[in-house]
């Protein structure tokens, strides 16, 4: 049984604490028994610890492997390990892990932020005296105060409120205050609802209190929720465990390959250990795309960077992808759909309905009725009366106050109405009351309050001018104005006003015989852009949910406006009795969840998870850090959103605009794009690279026999090892980097997220790949066997020719792969310009490594201009082919890509 729930001499029994609060000593023993008041986290991971989880990666074993192999050959007779080739591919691995250790070690920890939320002194009574205490110290049972401005240092049972309210909206999501007063609530009522507790981390913005502390650190409701967050798991993207399983696969094929090749060697013929060790490290190399994780982690990075432009920030790369395959987006609605900020939006006076303009705290706005402007002075009566009977101020730096006040103050000053009068005399707001006066130094009255309560008080009513007679029959008018008002989820608050005779009277006499003037209806509004960014997102494939705090009733009208299906709605406590079963088939049909806690955010998030669906949930509260957390993509606000929400999140919005999340995606639905193109043509042009050496070797080894022959079954290869690196390095690096730079493709987001079980690698990219090898091994290999004449003998002298052009080949085979692949997604190559200085770059690197002194590391020598035609025809042979099959492949699988007419590259 919650506390909320206790008579106020059971929670005394229980918590064995009394009116005048504990004694020092057992305030000490309770300490001692339950710990410090603060929120207990998890610590961080070193630094040494995050730089090796950079190396647990398949892809990344193979490498290491081929390098240990390298060294290996220093084991056989004869010969020295090779230093050259295992330096390169330690180096590049150790590089690799540098971009994936700078980026993970910048990621913060969400459970941090709960440990700077605590208060840093409390009031408290202990030994029947008022003392300051550090929050950390204060212990069930202790009576604390709480002031206008405190923050809650624990969740506690009021004893004692005079006018209290207290902000709650970053634990429950609720955007209204939450009047507080001592009595007792139902057991069934959810954190919102429990008007008779108070709460760790939330603040009191109006009155003062005094209540017993109930539950304190991990105990508490945030407590709670730091407790989800530790049990979290942020889990992988699709596309980080999609690399993993890349990885194991060509790990499966390399070993393939290796064994096939040496059985072939060994028996056919007569190769030895060494030829063999030299195979494996040159097939292992081809073989594995040893870029791709940097190349992949700079396309993100690039990516990220355009989201900041976009007012996004990106805390984990990985999500940048993630974004372009998301599914379904569970909004809160405070601050995120709506402006989180209380605005007067209909006035009601004398008999008639007016429309007020202008959102937030923005003073700018216009009056109107039936859509047309109307002169604001009109309306001063019920407005001014706002103004005045009100305890908001303004200020050079904003407003400060209770948020319906503000909206109030802010409604007034519209129509150019200063709180220009002196207060002379109040009679406070209080939930019992549920009305306020001011008198003032003209000796006016003025009233807010309930409506129906402002009514009972008045028995004139402002009419056509002129002060009428309210009768039973107007009083009904206005009620049901109030109980339309309210079903469009409006805060209604009635206005009155009354000239005194005698200032000092009795607040019975002041508050009787007013008259009437009007209603005011203010609500959260829904932000004006949001209906068109979640439109948008539905058109391009994307469900969009609304989970919020907020009582069904202002969730289903702030729903209907932004295009949410009100029917059905479900509230949390229809949540708690469905079971996932039930909640599964629910959120497929349901787009508004109400009256929702941090638990039932994270079970409409996993049960749209269970169905497949990649989700991203956004908020800002507190309450939200858990879903966030466990989510694909937790997308937090970043003017309104507390640390904690931050900081449990992947990316948050800067602006705090729903808009920027549907641009967000369209920027990961672009970068997924650009990752695809990274990948095609690594992993073709490492096809290529694989049947070089396969078949070069394999051709050498079956053609070539007798004493002159130059590498038959000998220790050399049609590719080393170092140009096989360098060729991946310079000419599958500085381009695929620019691909980041590539523009979207127009009607990106006009295509439904990809399905979550679409790979990366399709079947159109692996028919790619399994042609595109064999064919550039059928039109460059023969570049190798030029020198004499094709299966011919090849003479010792020509060897480092015939490899210097192979080398070549391959070098620009793969730097042209790029445009054959951009291609097949309507690009030109002078759409990316700064694709074209890449591409310049790393034909440059290559001319370097021929004709200048670095030839000798690499073993090759300069080119003539016939050596040069040879290759630039087999290149063109080899384009003229691949275009034609991919045109043919986009149409057999019904490319969503424009085509080009002619090739551009």
């Amino acid at each position: 049984m919650g506390w909320n729930v206790l008579s106020e001499e059971e929670v005394f029994s229980r918590l064995e604490s009394g009116e005048e609060g504990l004694t020092s000593d057992q305030a000490e023993k309770k300490l001692e028994e339950q710990g410090e008041n603060r929120i207990e986290g998890q610590k961080s991971d070193s630094a040494l610890k995050i730089l090796f989880s950079q190396f647990n990666d398949n892809l990344i074993y193979l490498l290491m492997a081929a390098g240990l192999l390298s060294l290996s050959i220093g084991l056989l007779p004869d010969h020295t390990p090779e230093y050259r080739e295992a330096a390169i591919i330690f180096l590049i691995l150790f590089a690799n892990a540098l971009f994936g250790f700078r980026q993970d070690y910048k990621a913060e920890k969400s459970i941090q932020a709960l440990k700077e939320m605590a208060t840093p002194e409390s009031t408290v009574m202990r030994d029947g005296k008022k003392m300051e205490v550090d929050s950390t110290q204060v212990v069930p049972g202790d009576i604390v105060y709480l002031e206008q401005g405190d923050a809650v240092p624990a969740d506690a049972r009021l004893l004692e409120s005079e006018s209290l309210a207290t902000d709650e909206s970053a634990l429950t999501g609720e955007s209204r205050n939450v009047s507080k007063s001592p009595g007792v609530t139902d057991e069934e009522a959810a954190v919102a609802e429990q008007s008779n507790m108070v709460f760790m981390n939330t603040h009191v913005v109006k009155g003062r209190g005094k209540a017993i502390v109930t539950d304190t650190g991990m105990n508490t409701e945030v407590g709670d929720i730091a407790e989800e967050l530790e049990e979290a798991d942020s889990g992988q993207t699709p596309f980080q465990e999609e690399v993993d399983v890349l990885g194991k696969k060509i790990g499966y094929l390399v070993v393939g390959i290796v064994t096939l090749t040496a059985l072939i060697q060994a028996t056919m013929t007569g190769a030895g250990p060494l030829t063999v060790i030299i195979l494996a490290i040159g097939l292992s190399v081809a073989a594995i795309p040893e870029s791709l994780p940097a190349i992949v982690t700079l396309t993100l990075a690039l990516g990220s960077r355009k989201l900041i432009d976009k007012n996004a920030l990106v805390r984990r790369l990985p999500v940048v992808e993630a974004l372009g395959s998301v599914n379904y987006i569970v909004t809160d609605k405070t601050g995120t759909l709506t402006e989180g900020v209380m605005t007067v939006e209909k006035v009601h006076f004398q008999g008639e309905d007016y429309s007020v303009t202008g959102t937030g705290e923005s003073t700018q706005g216009l009056f109107k009725k039936d859509g047309e402007k109307i002169d604001s002075e009109y309306l001063r009566p019920v407005l001014e009366c706002g103004v005045y009977c009100n305890n908001a101020e303004k200020r050079d730096d904003g407003f400060s106050g209770e948020p319906t006040e503000k909206a109030l103050l802010i409604s007034g000053l519209k129509a150019g109405i200063e709180n220009d009068k002196e207060r002379v005399r109040s009679i406070p707001f209080s939930s019992d009351r549920k009305r306020m006066t001011v008198v003032t130094d003209d000796s006016q009255a003025y009233m807010k309050g309930a409506p129906e309560v402002v009514l009972d008080r008045c028995d004139r009513i402002l009419l056509e001018g002129e002060e009428k007679k309210l009768t039973e029959e107007k009083k009904e008018e206005i009620l049901e104005k109030n109980h339309e008002y309210a079903g469009e989820a409006l805060r209604v608050l009635g206005f009155a006003r009354k000239d005194l005779d005698d200032d000092e009277a009795s607040e019975e006499d002041i508050e009787s015989g007013m008259v009437f003037l009007g209603l005011q209806g203010i609500i959260d509004p829904a932000r004006e852009e949001v209906e068109d960014a979640v439109n948008d997102c539905r058109n391009a494939g994307i469900g969009v949910i609304m989970a919020t705090g907020d009582n069904i009733e202002t969730a289903k009208a702030i729903g209907k406006e932004l295009g949410f299906d009100p029917e059905g709605a479900i509230t949390g406590q229809e949540i708690e009795k469905m079971s996932d079963e039930e909640l599964g088939e629910a959120v497929k049909e349901t787009e508004i969840f109400a009256r929702v806690s941090p638990e039932h955010k994270v079970r409409i998030s996993q049960a749209l998870q269970d169905h497949g669906y990649n989700v991203a949930m956004t908020g800002d509260g507190v309450n939200d850090a858990p879903a966030l957390k466990n989510s694909d993509v937790g997308v937090a606000m970043g003017q309104r959103g507390t640390d904690v929400a931050k900081k449990s999140s992947d990316m948050v919005l800067q602006d705090d605009n729903f808009v920027t999340i549907r641009d967000a995606i369209s920027e990961g639905r672009a970068v997924f794009d650009n990752i695809r193109k990274v990948t095609n043509q690594l992993l073709s042009t490492n096809s290529g690279e694989v049947m070089f050496i396969f078949l070069g070797t394999l051709i050498a080894g079956l053609f070539f026999s007798g004493p002159e022959q130059a590498f038959a079954a000998s220790e050399a290869s049609v590719l080393t090892a170092v140009m096989i690196l360098w060729v991946n390095f310079a000419s599958d690096g500085p381009p695929a980097i620019a691909l980041g730079e590539d523009p979207k493709v127009e009607g990106i987001m006009e295509r439904d997220p990809r399905d979550p079980d679409e790979s990366i690698i399709d079947r159109k990219i692996l028919a790619m790949i399994a042609f595109t090898g064999p064919l550039a091994a059928a039109t460059m290999l023969p570049l190798f066997f030029l020198q004499e004449q094709l299966f011919g003998v090849i003479l010792k002298q020509n060897f480092a020719t015939a490899q210097t052009m192979l080398f070549m080949a391959l070098a620009f085979f793969e730097i042209i792969m790029f445009q054959v692949i951009r291609r097949d997604y309507g690009l030109k190559l002078r759409d990316n310009k700064w694709l074209i200085s890449m591409i310049g770059l790393a034909s440059l690197s290559h001319l370097i490594v021929v004709y200048t002194p670095v030839s000798e590391f690499f073993g090759v020598v300069p080119l003539g201009l016939t050596e040069w035609g040879y290759i630039a025809a087999a290149l063109t042979v080899f384009t003229a082919i691949e275009v034609t099959f991919r045109r043919k492949l986009s149409r057999k699988y019904g490319d969503r890509m424009n085509e080009f007419d002619e090739f551009s590259g």
